[in-house]
């Protein structure tokens, strides 16, 4: 699914901005928003947020079609 996808892309830029700031301390969302509270940092933080709740759901799915490939397997 394209939502599938859009999340995964919004986690994986998550990921590189948390590694980013663990590593180098350099926030690059609030470098590229110019500040950590204007509001296109804080969208595409809740953004980030919202497809890491999404990409929960992607976890039950892989068990559920592991589970069909076991019962009816091709």
């Amino acid at each position: 699914m394209v939502i599938d996808i859009v999340a995964l892309v919004l986690v994986i830029i998550g990921a590189l901005n948390w590694g980013s700031i663990g590593i180098f301390s350099f926030d690059l969302v609030s470098w590229i928003c110019g500040g950590s509270g204007t509001l296109a940092a804080r969208i595409i933080y809740v953004l980030v947020a919202l497809a890491g709740i999404w990409c929960i759901s992607l976890i039950f799915k892989v068990k559920e079609e592991d589970q069909r490939a076991e019962v009816h397997p091709v």
